[in-house]
């Protein structure tokens, strides 16, 4: 079928699915159909491709274009202090409230794209004069990403928005205080970033590898099925101490998942829930 005659057909992207699960044991199968039916249209654009099989074919004869596929797919754009509100009430009572018992912090950033969130986090711990108490875990299934991440480097034309966003969440400083501009990036502070370890992680297939007293996994679920999320969120709980928290994003919700039970809701606005159950 053409990428521009109309949809793409269900038995197409089943095709699709089950071949990247027997040959690269990645499991798309429970993504939102009408979420990875538009991501699999822009492919088809991107490349000049007529038909899902002219996809399936390339995937299986061009080495190298697999993780080229997975980037595209799961790209997200996001911004640094993104829902400046989020960032304030996080400030100002959770991370206080997990340390009033502890003298460190442990933070989980499950599906942390291009790192704008764990810049943010850290910008957040450092004015409070705690960073050099967090340990943060930033993963995400896609490896190249994950290295865009790491390098902490990014387009000065999108530092207008991330420091009108900081304005917002009131920071002690102004945003340029983090970073030195480059040609035309934006590097952030080697200093910032010294406390995060990442790793390449499927939140769908991989394993609870540590625990934390703070995850956020923001706008991630909103391209999986009812079945899907209830897994990710399965292995988010058991990521979490008990009493620890849980951040998901504005457009996602607990309430349907079959542990709801073991959260309460702190912070419904903006999407906090605390683990109260084992």
């Amino acid at each position: 079928m053409s990428a521009n005659m109309g949809e793409i057909e269900i038995a197409e992207l089943r095709k699709l699915t089950t071949f990247i699960k027997e040959k690269f044991d990645y499991n798309f199968k429970d993504y939102a159909m009408s979420s990875f039916r538009r991501r699999i249209k822009r492919m088809l654009d991107l490349y000049k491709l007529q038909t899902v099989d002219e996809l399936i074919h390339i995937l299986n004869t061009k080495e190298g274009f697999f993780e080229e596929f997975v980037s595209e797919l799961t790209v997200n754009v996001t911004e640094m202090f993104r829902d400046p509100t989020f960032w304030r009430v996080l400030r100002e009572h959770i991370i206080p409230n997990i340390m009033l018992n502890h003298n460190k912090i442990s933070i989980w950033h499950a599906g942390c794209s291009s790192g704008e969130e764990i810049v943010s986090m850290s910008i957040v711990l450092d004015e409070m004069g705690i960073l050099d108490k967090a340990k943060i875990v930033a993963t995400d299934i896609d490896r190249s990403i994950i290295a865009r991440a790491k390098e902490g480097r990014y387009p000065l034309k999108h530092m207008e928005v991330n420091r009108k966003n900081y304005l917002r969440y009131q920071g002690k400083y102004s945003l340029e205080k983090y970073y030195t501009e480059v040609g035309s990036e934006a590097v952030i502070n080697k200093s910032l970033l010294e406390n995060v370890s990442y790793r390449k992680h499927d939140l769908v297939q991989g394993s609870v590898f540590s625990k934390f007293d703070l995850v956020l996994c923001r706008n991630v679920m909103i391209y999986f099925n009812q079945t899907l999320q209830n897994q990710v969120l399965h292995r988010l709980h058991e990521s979490l101490f008990k009493y620890g928290y849980l951040v998901i994003g504005s457009k996602e919700s607990l309430i349907w998942c079959d542990i709801a039970h073991k959260f309460i809701v702190v912070n419904n606005e903006e999407k906090i829930y605390k683990k109260i159950k084992d």
